[in-house]
């Protein structure tokens, strides 16, 4: 298994959007606990590593959301 390198700043897209209707949430903290922030409702939750690791759908870097 390989083990998915997250950085603070990032943006990922998960399979199950938040409640808000928005799949994008921004990384503000890594360890074994995560903390991501919804970004279209500021919303931040804190998940396990593992879960957020299975619940990924792609990355989308904090480079390429600049570019846009």
């Amino acid at each position: 298994m390989e083990i998915k390198k997250y950085c603070v700043g990032d943006v990922i897209e998960l399979k199950k959007p938040h409640p808000c209707g928005n799949p994008l949430f921004k990384i503000a903290r890594v360890g074994s606990i995560m903390r991501i922030i919804c970004t279209e409702c500021s919303r931040d939750l804190e998940i396990d590593r593992l879960k957020l690791e299975k619940a990924t759908k792609k990355f989308i870097f904090s480079e390429e959301i600049d570019k846009k």
